[in-house]
């Protein structure tokens, strides 16, 4: 007894198992799907498959409950794969000659020279800086000491 293939197209490959399944309507949803392969009733290209991601390319075989699947390309995507193609090819050979005659073109066939890093500024002298913190030190413990309350003479308390 031969079973018929229904052929399924898909626009991008590979594609997932379950996600098979729900397109060609085989199963209600997605969570049907994963468990129908995790129960073992799916067969991708004649074995028993329990992965539910498991990747489907175009040309494969799917069968369950009694029907068979097979994903393929849609025509538009093997028209824009090929022309992608094309176009990688060609650019390639475009850059690694438009990139050598630019170099010579230029006579920069070396590397770039680096630049010198800047001089820091020295700093200021240890006096000076020493006499400005001793400042600032007293002026923020006299600022950050809690204030006491003139009528009760508790100190206040922030939160």
């Amino acid at each position: 007894m031969e079973i018929e293939v229904l052929a399924i197209e898909i626009n991008a490959e590979p594609i997932e198992l379950y996600k098979l399944l729900k397109i060609a309507n085989l199963v209600g949803g997605g969570g049907e799907a994963k468990l129908v392969i995790a129960d073992g009733y799916v067969y991708l290209n004649g074995e028993v498959e329990y992965q539910k991601r498991k990747k489907v390319y175009a040309e494969d075989i799917v069968q369950f409950n009694g029907e068979a699947i097979m994903p393929i390309l849609a025509e538009t995507q093997l028209e824009t794969i090929g022309e992608v193609q094309e176009t990688l090819e060609y650019s390639k050979a475009e850059l690694s000659s438009h990139a050598t005659n630019e170099q010579f073109e230029q006579g920069n066939d070396k590397k770039p020279a680096k630049s010198k890093p800047s001089q820091k500024s020295k700093p200021a002298s240890k006096n000076k800086t020493s006499q400005k913190s001793k400042k600032t030190a007293k002026a923020n413990k006299e600022n950050s000491a809690p204030k006491t309350n003139s009528r009760t003479g508790r100190k206040s308390i922030s939160f």
